[in-house]
């Protein structure tokens, strides 16, 4: 199998209201791309965020006594830690100026997914989509593709470093459910359960460098069996859980 992964290099930079489809469609154009239904377009959450609307003027937060303590120890920006206290449905740890938090989507992530890096303006912040899988749904209907991947990069428990994943999905199977197959010796798989959306999303980030300004990809050349799809089943159920 071979896979071909090009990201988009002419987007122009997002705005409120923007058409994310008729954007994406357009730099496929001008770059002598094809979106069709076998194109798996996978798209930076903050363009989605964007263009929904979803950004903060921190001038507009008044912080609360718990985020101003805070902040004040480890030399955060309190109008920040509010708003993230106000993403966040679980704060998993808090420590040394680091906040870990689980997001109102059940993420787990950095500052619940509140990021200030290439939000267009000072003082601004951009929040995690209202609801990626829906905005995912959506911009598939719109382009008529295969499927959409809405990627944000995430730290990982044990490892270093960040990776693409996919916090909102549509068109495919979010995971690949290997139990009960077997391996090429015949022994039964019984545990194997592979996070193939968030294996195309790392895969993606390698032509989606944060500093290049290049938020879209098109994916060709897999084949999937279609479905609605949904990122929720890459969340943990509480009871699996164990580290909560």
């Amino acid at each position: 199998m071979s896979i071909q992964i090009t990201g988009l290099t002419t987007l122009p930079e997002i705005k409120h209201g923007d058409s994310l489809a008729t954007l994406i469609r357009e730099a496929a154009v001008r770059e002598n791309q094809v979106v069709g239904r076998a194109t798996i377009v996978v798209v930076a959450q903050k363009i989605v965020s964007k263009a929904e609307g979803a950004v903060v003027d921190l001038s507009t937060i008044e912080p609360g006594p718990f985020a101003s303590r805070w902040a004040e120890q480890w030399g955060r920006d309190a109008r920040l830690i509010e708003l993230i206290l106000r993403q966040s449905k679980r704060i998993v740890r808090m420590d040394h100026g680091i906040l870990i938090a689980e997001t109102l989507h059940g993420f787990v992530a950095a500052n619940a997914g509140v990021d200030l890096s290439n939000a267009g303006a000072d003082n601004q912040a951009i929040l995690l989509p209202v609801n990626p899988d829906a905005s995912a749904h959506l911009l598939r209907d719109e382009l008529g593709c295969g499927a959409v991947l809405i990627t944000d990069t995430f730290g990982r428990a044990w490892r270093e470093g960040l990776v693409n994943v996919a916090i909102g999905v549509s068109g495919i199977d979010a995971l690949e459910d290997l139990r009960g197959a077997r391996d090429r010796g015949g022994h039964l798989l019984q545990a194997t359960v592979i996070a193939r959306a968030d294996e195309l999303a790392s895969a993606a980030g390698l032509v989606m460098p944060k500093a290049a300004g290049i938020p879209a990809a098109l994916i060709e050349g897999l084949k999937w069996t279609p479905s609605e799809g949904s990122a929720r089943p890459l969340i943990r159920a509480a009871a699996l859980d164990l580290f909560r």
